[in-house]
């Protein structure tokens, strides 16, 4: 019934106001019939526009700017009273907003790339398997799922029940399986340890392969600088997280931020996007190796069932896994129809030249889809930066898994906080309003 009605209201807005126009306004007769012609094609986009336009400035435009005057205000008595920025000033002074920053800045860095490096897999292996279509399907199937739905299916996954009682919580179940024998050994330490040694060599190996184009001489020192750089980025981030958490992750991000606008600028993109991203993977392999040594030698808890969104830090990640679990088929189905669109002959070019799997795949598939990855990863870092329903349903932003959506929520509708609740939603919409104006000039500059 809604789609009848609206669809049925379209119809006869445009059939009411082309009559209008032509008849009423602009009618296509007497002396001045060939003017009111040429005005009424004039007005009659603006015309058809108009409903569109209204929608987006009274659901758009119009909260946009009262939550920015609501952030300049506080409610005292029922009464609005102008504050200016003491609401921003409250804001910046809690522990919970930098916390939520800083678990933001750390699913924008974590979410979008493996989802996107997983669709991107996916998309790739289903193409060469004969029940490919299928695979697709199930990988894709999770998209269907609210997020809510999603989180509860989750954190059945992640259940504790106390020792001693049957979990029905899948991991646990997993988890006291392992007593610390043999088996233990392999699959706790070795496995884990080796993934990661051998995800840093790959990263390392990219980055090889990116700066050999400078010259071997300067990809080693990159390389070797980017390395040291790495170590001591890595121990001022601790300082500053120690000091004020969050201000890490957010000079990271505005550090890529501006170094992406000023190389965008200067025409120097390529250059400046591969220093950066090579001294991204020396860090993520330095943080690897690290990881792959806590894993080698850290002490289980054998035998205890583990209250896994109760782990400090690593409750994240388990939230994160949601996320990327949903978005993966949304990756691969969009990258899919892209490497379906490389043309076989530079494929075929690239095998008479004797290039093996990898190579056509790094080296000629990729990127020629990389404006398709980037409006993948961009269109997922949105969905990141908004994401709420996964936090607020498995563990309500406690246990320092706090995010600028659940935090703004939490001070509008719980403490009734408007001046700085609205003061949280202008921050998210200063994040999220440069990707978008990325997204808009790059489709617009692929359009010419």
């Amino acid at each position: 019934m809604t789609i009848v009605i609206g669809v049925g209201g379209c119809v006869g807005y445009f059939w009411a106001s082309n009559i209008f126009l032509d008849k009423v306004i602009f009618p296509a007769r007497g002396p001045q019939a060939g003017r009111n012609i040429s005005r009424a094609n004039m007005v009659r986009p603006w015309l058809f526009l108009f409903p569109a336009l209204l929608a987006l400035g009274l659901y758009l435009a119009y909260p946009v700017f009262a939550t920015a005057w609501l952030s300049l205000n506080r409610n005292t008595g029922g009464e609005l009273v102008f504050v200016g920025f003491d609401n921003y000033r409250q804001m910046f002074s809690e522990s919970k907003f930098w916390e939520s920053l800083s678990n933001n800045m750390m699913w924008l860095i974590v979410v979008p790339a493996l989802a996107t490096a997983f669709g991107l897999l996916a998309a790739q292996l289903t193409d060469r398997i004969r029940w490919g279509n299928l695979a697709k399907s199930l990988i894709f199937m999770p998209m269907a799922i609210s997020f809510v739905g999603a989180s509860v299916i989750w954190k059945l996954i992640y259940d504790t029940r106390e020792a001693g009682q049957t979990q029905i919580g899948l991991l646990n179940a997993i988890w006291l399986q392992f007593e610390g024998g043999l088996g233990s050994l392999l699959i706790l330490r070795l496995l884990p340890a080796v993934l990661l040694v051998g995800f840093a060599l790959a990263l390392l190996w990219v980055l090889w392969t990116v700066l050999q184009r400078f010259g071997a001489l300067t990809a080693v020192a990159v390389i070797v600088l980017a390395a040291g750089a790495s170590y001591f980025g890595s121990q001022v981030y601790r300082y500053l997280t120690d000091a004020l958490p969050g201000v890490g992750w957010l000079l990271l991000a505005a550090a890529l931020l501006f170094s992406g606008l000023w190389a965008a600028r200067a025409g120097n993109f390529g250059i400046v996007a591969r220093l950066l991203g090579g001294f991204v993977a020396a860090w993520l392999a330095y943080v690897a190796v690290s990881w792959a040594y806590g894993a080698a030698t850290a002490e289980l808890p054998y035998g205890q069932p583990q209250f896994w969104l109760q782990i400090p830090f690593w409750n994240n990640f388990f939230l994160m896994a949601v996320l990327v679990w949903l978005q993966t088929g949304f990756a691969m189905v969009i990258l899919s129809a892209a490497l379906r669109g490389v043309p076989e002959d530079t494929i075929e070019a690239a095998i008479i030249d004797g290039a093996n799997p990898f190579q056509i795949f790094f080296k000629i598939k990729v990127p020629q889809i990389m404006g398709t990855i980037v409006v993948v990863w961009t269109t997922i870092t949105i969905t990141v930066l908004k994401v709420f329903d996964i936090v607020r349903a498995m563990t309500g932003g406690q246990q320092e898994t706090q995010v600028l959506a659940n935090y703004m929520y939490d001070k509008l509708f719980v403490a009734v906080d408007w001046g700085v609740g609205s003061a949280s939603a202008m921050i998210i919409l200063l994040l999220v309003t440069p990707i978008l104006v990325w997204n808009v000039w790059n489709a617009r500059k692929e359009m010419r």
